[in-house]
């Protein structure tokens, strides 16, 4: 079976990809480089010839960086791009006291599920047409049921029937009331058509039946290494207790989109999407483990640094390639991307067991965002902060104007409090904003419409209080 395929990967140069990713994220070019070289060697791998392909194996990385600095948001955006399943594991949950954190093959199984819902969203994009006509036409049978069908007539011809000419006249009659009954249903079935896709007929209210499950919902805890046997026991119940069927009033907006739902999945091939799904994942996947330093520690170590180790021999054999199962199937790990980030304040990748360090041949280090960093993500990523609130207090009829130096300022604010206490990079920006548009984002609604203009002076004036008490500004800031 040939590997998975996406369009977006193809077409994109590693060039191209730091290109894209620079839409969204400033600086941190080493970082960039490094995960566009990763995807685009995806796809030279599939270009290359069995049996060699399945030898090359995907070269994980390591990012070295404080809070902030866009690890996350580099690998988020990079499976985003490649339209790849993604997903974020914080390490420490493997590590909680007593050792009953998550099972590690869990986030295969998380992954398989993100790769199910990305398969099942083409596919249901593929069937969308037909859905919605599907579902319009069960919307009209609502609003208009057909006229019932009259029985034929027994017009087996009788040689001895004298009134035989009678009863065939009267047939006739029956058939042309019935076709005519039929063309005037017809017609005004159009006429509701035209007024449903122009949304004349969305606030009416039909009657639709809805599915539900008769047993009550319920959480199964499994300790670790159990999650899966809970998660074959939540569906084993839901397929034993059937579902039943009751009636509810909507509006046909809401029972259109309620019903296309029910028509897509008719539509979708089920078995299809599990197998593709899986392909996916094992061939395009990407793993995004966070928090690895707070694993890291050796042979040898006393207290919590024997559960660290014992996480790391767990997560070892996920890295180097072993089969996972899941409800959707078997799950090869061998080609899935791992992107393991931390910012090894204490410890340092070389504290990590030589085998799992060897499953991470690929080491970036992250620079710390300074006061230009900040003024450029201010201004410059296509959803940038300053954009953000604007656009939400438009909402309000209320806008807002960063003046250049306001945004300085702001920046320069940013980089202080960064300094002067705990260095939070990027997300001490969105607290500065908070604070400084606190007074705004809460009389929104009262004085729209209204303009207001935000410049160094004004900035000055809503936070010169708090950064005077530097004990106050390490509390709000």
């Amino acid at each position: 079976m040939m590997p998975f395929k996406t369009e977006n990967t193809e077409a994109l140069t590693p060039r191209e990809i730091v290109k894209e990713l620079d839409k969204y994220i400033i600086g941190q070019g080493n970082a960039k480089r490094a995960v566009a070289i990763a995807l685009r060697n995806r796809w030279r791998r599939r270009q290359v010839e069995e049996p060699l392909r399945e030898e090359i194996v995907p070269k994980n990385i390591i990012m070295i960086g404080s809070t902030g600095v866009g690890k996350t948001e580099i690998a988020r955006r990079l499976a985003k791009l490649a339209q790849a399943p993604f997903i974020k594991v914080e390490a420490s949950k493997f590590t909680e006291v007593g050792y009953v954190g998550r099972d590690v093959e869990s986030m295969i199984r998380d992954l398989v599920e993100n790769a199910v819902r990305l398969v099942r969203a083409e596919e249901a994009e593929k069937v969308k047409t037909k859905a919605n006509i599907a579902t319009e036409e069960r919307i009209l049978d609502l609003l208009l049921p057909p006229p019932p069908t009259k029985p034929k007539n027994d017009n087996s011809f009788n040689l001895f029937d004298v009134n035989a000419n009678e009863d065939d006249e009267q047939v006739e009659k029956v058939e042309d009331n019935s076709q005519q009954e039929q063309e005037s249903y017809l017609r005004t079935k159009e006429k509701f058509r035209e007024k449903l896709r122009a949304g004349k007929l969305d606030e009416r209210e039909v009657t639709i039946k809805t599915q539900q499950n008769a047993m009550p919902s319920m959480e199964i805890f499994g300790a670790g290494g159990m999650e899966e046997i809970s998660m074959h026991i939540k569906d084993m119940m839901s397929n034993i207790v059937p579902s039943k069927s009751h009636k509810r009033k909507m509006k046909i907006k809401d029972a259109f989109e309620y019903l296309a739902k029910e028509e897509t999945a008719k539509l979708i091939d089920h078995d299809k999407v599990q197998i593709l799904a899986i392909e996916r994942a094992e061939n395009s996947g990407i793993i995004f483990l966070d928090e690895l330093d707070k694993i890291a520690g050796r042979e040898g170590g006393h207290g919590p640094d024997v559960s660290r180790e014992g996480v790391q021999r767990d997560i070892l054999p996920i890295v180097e390639g072993s089969t996972v199962s899941t409800k959707y199937g078997q799950v090869k790990t061998d080609h899935i991307l791992f992107i393991a980030a931390g910012a090894f304040h204490i410890s340092k990748p070389s504290d990590l067991i030589p085998e799992l360090q060897g499953r991470f041949p690929i080491r970036v280090e992250l620079d710390t965002l300074t006061k230009e960093d900040f003024v450029r993500i201010l201004t410059e990523p296509e959803n940038s902060l300053t954009l953000q609130y604007r656009e939400l207090l438009n909402t309000e009829d209320v806008t807002i104007e960063f003046t250049p130096e306001s945004i300085e300022r702001i920046a320069e604010i940013s980089a202080q409090v960064n300094t002067s206490a705990e260095n939070i990079g990027a997300r001490r920006l969105h607290t500065v904003l908070e604070r400084l548009l606190d007074e705004v984002l809460f009389e929104g609604p009262d004085i729209g419409p209204t303009t207001i203009k935000i410049t160094a002076e004004y900035v000055d004036q809503r936070l010169q209080d708090v950064l005077q008490n530097e004990d106050l500004s390490k509390y709000i800031l």
